[in-house]
């Protein structure tokens, strides 16, 4: 895989895990207008980045290979 073909790769991953996230807090703050607590906390935003493979070290350790 090119460089080129990397970045893509991950500018995909990333914008599945922005609408990922932009549900998790949608849901987020219905559930706080209704009163109830969140469906999701500050780790489970961090492990959908861990899903889709986008942190730091793994997109470092992608390019190194």
């Amino acid at each position: 895989m090119t460089n080129e073909q990397k970045a893509a790769y991950i500018f995909s991953q990333t914008v599945c895990a922005l609408i990922e996230i932009e549900g998790m807090k949608a849901l987020n703050k219905y559930r706080e207008m209704r009163g109830k607590t969140i469906a999701y906390d500050e780790g489970q935003f961090y492990e959908t980045a861990e899903k889709y493979c986008i942190t730091h070290n793994q997109v470092i350790n992608f390019f190194s290979d």
